[in-house]
């Protein structure tokens, strides 16, 4: 079985990410501290990654830049990072079932591929998915997807941050914050934003 999450769907700036963690029949314990990952403050998560890598039996972690954010559509975009994510795992260990986190499911591979579909799973290749609202919360592997996820993109965001001193992203990781709109107005937008979004209507630069 394996547990899906994604983070950076809301953010103004940044790749979004989606990781799976799969576990097996017998797991053992899982790492403490793990359940409810969202409470957890970034110096926790970091920790915990090493922990979490070791008690999955697999795992992979997908990316989509902000500019192909832009080019494909949020919806599209989250299927890709999905599938990126998924082809990171050993083809003999894709899970047949799989626990996602929220109301809306983007791994269940569509009937016809799309036009941005390249480097497509395995022929035949179709969980069963189940959809949990705060999944984190209450399914392992999904607490255990969520922190690597949170890790990837957090340590992408804080890489960016040395280019982007202004824009603070090594705190608000690209989500919308006043230093982030300050700098916004005062720069304009960086290599790394996602110019589709309704913020830039009202941007000065561009």
């Amino acid at each position: 079985m394996g547990g899906v999450d994604e983070v950076g769907r809301g953010a103004w700036a940044g790749p979004l990410t989606v990781a799976v963690v799969v576990i097996g029949a017998s797991p053992g314990p899982m790492p403490r501290g793990l359940r409810d990952s969202k409470l957890l403050v970034e110096e926790r998560r970091e920790k915990l990654y090493g922990p979490v890598v070791s008690w999955a039996r697999a795992w992979g972690v997908g990316h989509v830049s902000p500019a192909d954010c832009d080019r494909l559509g949020m919806t599209a975009a989250l299927r890709l990072a999905s599938r990126r994510a998924f082809l990171a795992l050993p083809p003999d260990l894709l899970p047949d079932a799989v626990v996602l986190d929220g109301n809306f499911d983007y791994v269940t591979p569509l009937e016809a591929p799309g036009l941005f579909d390249e480097d497509p799973l395995p022929a035949g290749w179709k969980p069963v998915v189940e959809t949990v609202i705060k999944g984190d919360a209450r399914c392992m592997s999904v607490a255990a997807a969520s922190i690597l996820a949170k890790v990837s993109r957090d340590r992408l965001m804080r890489a960016d941050a040395a280019c982007y001193p202004g824009f603070d992203f090594d705190r608000n990781k690209g989500y919308p914050s006043q230093t982030h709109q300050l700098a916004l107005r005062g720069y304009g937008l960086t290599a790394v934003h996602r110019r589709s979004w309704s913020y830039v209507e009202d941007l000065p630069w561009r």
